[in-house]
């Protein structure tokens, strides 16, 4: 009970004494008029408030992510506490503050203009391509895990099938409506649901009478059943409570609805501090309810799904329960929804395709559907492996996008290069040893191989970081974004 109580404590002081630092590293400018003011266009620059705001900003990133991943995590015993405390507050939440700042300041530009951008031109395909893979993935994995949850309380007679088909019916809808009309009406009912069913299972497991598992020296140590290791295992499998990179693609959509930069601290980097505050809860309620060997055998035999059921009946019960379910139900439909949204935007920038006309939407939106229907197909431990890695990589670009900006800008590059460092070594070390990548498995060459090519990557990332900054123009826009929305002649 006191890692778990002292774990939210900290995450709420991390947002505000890390979390001001942040802000105050950036600069923001509460004077500056905001895209969603000068680029209104009523689709997805609308001004909105900064309580909706940040309940979007909440339900696009979470999804089953800060379920499915502590639940898993939990796997691996209390340890898993920590990652989910420093990771976030030094890494997740400064990743999604920096980034949705970053956009907010570029016109709301999504990451792969980014990082053309900051980066260089070239690098602007690769982060297209990773970018349009991980959010098809996170739209697969969003719509399977919410269908099996709602299969298992219904009736027999509706199907995982009917479910998948009515979920990708609401989302054809929700894309083609406003953000405002698709996000901003239904949202904050979601929230509500989020909010009430979250504290409700965190109440009941403390004050349940239920032996919640605290971290102490003796057991600081690795209780995976199948020996996985911790590295770098649990930093992919815990993400979304962590470090995402999928909220990478979501805070520019944010961006283009806020109305101040002040905002940015609360709706950026406090949403992701409740997100963690959500996997706390639920990687405590796991390792309280379940040992070890338990937990492995139900997520092998009916995925993560089959715990959010036992573990929301067990605590609340059969009515309370099922409300609790519900909660989690409407995590993965809005961030699936999201998904798309920012799938579909971010492929028509790509291939010019101007988002003006519903026939032009649904052109580009249906055949992604499509798409990720058929990986419904799709065994979903395998499409949870391919997401957590994409995830990562599209974090440890978005990190380094942040670095080169505040690199730029003669601010502490540090608080986004040392997150940014640690994910790549461990994206390196992952595709290296798993079965989805070379299969070389953890041995010393593959630590080695691995420190020799993230010291490359880093090498180049720095010489031409460098490069440019050698050659900026002192008036230029790379280092002048504060100033007003069609200053410079290249508007996004």
């Amino acid at each position: 009970m006191v890692t778990l109580i002292g774990g939210i404590v900290l995450l709420i002081l991390g947002y505000f004494t890390y979390g001001k630092y942040i802000e105050k590293n950036f600069s923001i400018d509460t004077e500056r008029a905001t895209p969603a003011e000068v680029l209104k266009d009523g689709y997805d620059f609308v001004p909105m408030s900064k309580s909706k705001n940040a309940i979007i900003e909440l339900l696009n990133i979470a999804g089953t992510g800060p379920i499915f991943g502590p639940i898993m995590g939990a796997l691996y015993g209390p340890v898993a506490y920590i990652w989910i405390i420093v990771g976030c507050i030094f890494g997740g939440a400064v990743h999604d503050y920096m980034i949705g700042m970053i956009s907010l300041r570029n016109n709301g530009a999504q990451l792969p203009e980014l990082a053309s951008k900051y980066l260089g031109k070239p690098v602007k395909h690769v982060v297209n391509i990773f970018s349009m893979l991980l959010l098809m993935l996170v739209g697969t994995v969003f719509v399977s895990s919410p269908a099996n949850l709602i299969e298992s309380i219904t009736p027999s007679w509706v199907t995982t099938g009917i479910i998948v088909v009515l979920i990708f019916v609401y989302y054809i809808i929700s894309t083609i409506l406003p953000i405002d009309k698709a996000m901003g009406k239904v949202y904050p009912w979601f929230g509500g649901i989020l909010i009430i069913s979250t504290i409700a299972i965190g109440v009941s497991l403390l004050f349940g009478g239920h032996t919640i598992p605290n971290l102490t020296i003796g057991n600081m140590q690795n209780f995976n059943p199948e020996g996985t290791p911790i590295f770098p295992a649990l930093f992919f499998t815990i993400s979304c409570g962590a470090i995402s990179g999928f909220h990478a693609t979501q805070a520019p959509m944010v961006a283009r609805t806020s109305t101040n930069e002040r905002e940015g601290r609360f709706t950026f980097y406090g949403m992701m501090i409740a997100e963690g505050v959500i996997a706390m809860i639920w990687a405590a309620a796991s390792m309280s309810l379940f040992d070890g060997q338990t937990l492995s055998q139900m997520i092998s035999a009916g995925t993560p799904s089959a715990v959010v059921n036992q573990v929301s009946i067990l605590l609340l019960g059969n009515v309370v329960g099922t409300i609790a379910i519900l909660g989690v139900i409407v995590l993965p439909i809005s961030s699936g929804l999201s998904a798309f949204r920012s799938l579909r935007i971010i492929l028509s920038d790509y291939l010019h395709i101007k988002q003006d006309t519903i026939k032009k939407i649904l052109m580009v939106t249906l055949p992604l559907f499509a798409i990720s229907f058929a990986l419904t197909n799709m065994n979903f431990t395998i499409l949870w492996r391919y997401f957590t890695w994409a995830n990562q990589v599209t974090a440890v670009i978005a990190l380094f996008i942040a670095t080169r900006y505040l690199f730029l800008k003669n601010k502490n590059y540090l608080v986004t290069l040392i997150p940014g460092v640690f994910m790549l070594y461990a994206c390196v070390v992952y595709i290296i040893s798993e079965p989805i990548g070379l299969r070389m498995g953890l041995t010393g060459l593959t630590y080695i191989l691995a420190f020799l090519v993230s010291l490359t990557i880093l090498g180049v990332f720095w010489k031409t970081g460098q490069t440019q900054k050698d050659e900026l123009d002192p008036n230029g826009e790379l280092i002048n974004d504060q100033r007003p929305i069609g200053t410079f002649s290249n508007v996004n």
